[in-house]
């Protein structure tokens, strides 16, 4: 049988931190779960398409918007099922074999962790997962893997700027289970801004979202200082 995963990656200027996010996928191939590697990209204007292009994934290039460079991306794949990780997600060694045991279970993310010491990033990490738990609204950090059937059923990605994940999650029939493999995500926002106040700015785009609130009003409320 061939391997049944596409891997779909966003990019935008995403060339120092995209080749540990390949590498990390490279047990995947190992174990005869992935299929392809399809990075769809924003425009940059740095080498994030010659550094996955020399790693064997063929590039999709459109506008900068999260929600159509998915839309894009997953369009563009052949796997019956589908992964997606944002550019900057390194996933924990043996993730293959939690995946591989129990994909049929439903849509699957993986339990978010920061690449940052301290107390703040655990507690900011340990809410996305009880969110992820309890409503089944994981982080886009946290990646997604779910069948191509299921992602069509649901309308797939819409093109939006920010929420696309949750829009996507809200769409599902079946709510998405997390694995206990952690996703190690890039914490440079939260390092900027501080994480609590990052931590709740999120929180507030969320539930403004949730209430309505147009997805471009909030990305140039999430994108601004």
């Amino acid at each position: 049988m061939s391997a049944p995963i596409s891997v779909v990656i966003p990019t935008l200027n995403s060339a120092k931190s995209l080749p540990a996010t390949l590498l990390s996928l490279m047990e995947g191939l190992d174990a005869g779960l992935i299929c392809e590697v399809v990075v769809t990209d924003g425009g940059s204007t740095d080498s994030s398409g010659a550094i996955a292009m020399a790693w064997g994934a063929e590039v999709v290039i459109g506008a900068a918007s999260r929600g159509g460079q998915l839309r894009r991306g997953v369009a563009a794949t052949r796997g019956a099922w589908v992964m997606v990780l944002h550019a900057d997600t390194i996933l924990q060694e043996g993730w293959a074999e939690q995946v591989k045991a129990r994909m049929q279970q439903g849509p699957l993310c993986f339990s978010l962790a920061f690449r940052a010491r301290g107390l703040a990033p655990r507690w900011v990490a340990a809410w996305a997962n009880l969110r992820s738990d309890v409503f089944g609204l994981p982080y886009g950090d946290q990646g997604l893997l779910l069948q191509r059937s299921e992602y069509d059923r649901a309308g797939g990605y819409p093109d939006q700027p920010l929420m696309e994940d949750v829009a996507l999650a809200r769409s599902l029939r079946r709510k998405i289970r997390r694995l206990p493999a952690y996703a190690f995500t890039g914490a440079d926002k939260y390092q900027q801004q501080g994480w609590l106040r990052r931590g709740a700015k999120n929180l507030g785009l969320l539930l403004r979202y949730l209430l309505g609130a147009a997805p471009e009003d909030l990305a140039r409320r999430y994108h601004g200082p």
